[in-house]
């Protein structure tokens, strides 16, 4: 995205928060809670039972951990906006008051890039599981026979396009509830399939396991990745003070679901767990396939979610930016161009390790601590909180650059060997 973009656009939620800022057409708490719970507990939901077999049951205090870290970086976020509320409405500006035009650039880069791709996860995720359920399913299209992976993310593009033609985050509210609804009967329908449909909690797992540890850490990372979507929230409230209790909120259930989830699936398929714990369920029980098509809601009620701020971005650097007309065409053509890299990158697992390792710890962790201690602290003072985040710089630094080496590396070995 080039710079002259960036300084005129970047500002995801303008648009929106011009007609949902004032006290009588902001999102509620409540509305602004479901918006957040179901940001966070994307697709995240059905890779933690990997994730937790790749680092063993200790790993678990990791996940923890991520969560505190990344609840602190959204709160830091939250600040940096406090600091010059007049002038910082979204990520992007508060990239700019701290490092300039630069860093304006740099953060709408990754932000962009991390939601564009947790869009195309959507679309891999749907055809995985709608594959499992029809495997012998194929699509005949202007006479090119497409396979079935391939024909169900076509498939699903066009059910999740309309609602993405949405601009208002009130109505998107009634949306995410219903995603919010969706990944709590996920966890109970695998938990049934454990429990009473013969498949059991027999597998011990591994306590620990070092090799594996960047990719947990990674996927864990990416549950967490909400921080590009955080300003657009925070903005379209009625009360913004309420942000942080909103935060609190999400990042308290969202746990729950990813730790209940976790502690299931391995019970439930130990080391044999594939990247999304749907895909393992045997398909004859009732209660797998309350599962895989709660599963397939997720796009219908998140994609649009995460990809109104790449669309609202993108609406301001062209002429009639106010034509409904213009935004539905933007928004098919991300649509579209979301569809093209799902098709062309079609591994879910080690895609999700790449965005969590370099988009997601980058996005959620490292810009929040450098921009705060640059708006708030300065870099000449010395005292506890930058010495904390000094230590989160280093640490989230080297996460990100081994958890990414081997999210890579085994992208690169899938596409040899496919």
């Amino acid at each position: 995205m080039d710079t002259n973009n960036v300084e005129s656009v970047e500002s995801q939620n303008q648009h929106l928060q011009s007609h949902e800022s004032s006290p009588t057409k902001g999102t509620t708490f409540l509305r602004t809670c479901f918006n957040g719970v179901n940001t966070l507990s994307g697709v995240g939901i059905l890779s933690i039972p990997y994730a937790l077999s790749k680092g063993g049951w200790l790993s678990l205090i990791l996940l923890l951990l991520v969560a505190l870290l990344c609840f602190y970086t959204g709160l830091l976020l939250r600040r940096c906006m406090d600091s010059d509320p007049l002038i910082i409405k979204t990520y992007p500006d508060i990239g700019q008051v701290a490092f300039g035009r630069k860093g304006r650039a740099i953060i709408s880069t990754f932000m962009y890039l991390e939601l564009f791709l947790v869009a195309v996860e959507f679309l891999i995720m749907e055809g995985d599981n709608l594959h499992k359920l029809f495997p012998k399913e194929s699509f005949d299209i202007f006479g090119m026979k497409i396979g079935g992976k391939q024909g169900f993310v076509l498939v699903t593009a066009l059910v999740v396009l309309p609602t993405t033609w949405l601009r208002n985050l009130g109505v998107l509210a009634y949306v995410s509830a219903g995603g919010v609804i969706a990944s709590v009967i996920l966890v109970l329908a695998v938990f049934w399939g454990g429990a009473f449909d013969g498949v059991g909690f027999h597998e011990r797992g591994e306590l620990w396991n070092w090799n594996g540890l960047p990719t947990a850490v990674s996927l864990f990372t990416f549950c967490y990745c909400g921080h590009a979507v955080f300003p657009t929230l925070c903005n379209s409230m009625k009360d913004k003070s309420q942000f942080p209790k909103v935060l609190l909120v999400c990042f308290i259930l969202s746990t729950i679901s990813y730790g209940s989830m976790a502690i299931i699936g391995y019970l439930m398929f130990g080391e044999h767990l594939a990247s999304q714990v749907t895909l393992n369920l045997p398909t004859k029980n009732i209660s797998s396939k309350i599962a895989i098509y709660t599963t397939l809601m997720n796009p219908i009620t998140k994609y649009a979610l995460v990809i109104a701020p790449i669309a609202v971005s993108v609406e301001e650097t062209f002429p009639f930016r106010e034509s409904k007309m213009m935004s539905c065409i933007i928004r098919t053509c991300l649509v579209m161009s979301t569809v093209f890299v799902a098709l062309l990158v079609p591994f879910f697992g080690y895609v999700m390790a790449f965005i969590g390792a370099f988009l997601s710890i980058t996005v959620s962790i490292l810009f929040p601590c450098l921009c705060y201690w640059k708006i708030a602290i300065g870099f000449k003072r010395i005292g506890v909180e930058m010495s904390v985040i000094l230590m989160i710089l280093f640490i989230g630094t080297f996460v990100a650059v081994v958890g990414t080496y081997t999210a890579l590396t085994n992208i690169i070995n899938e596409v040899q060997t496919k």
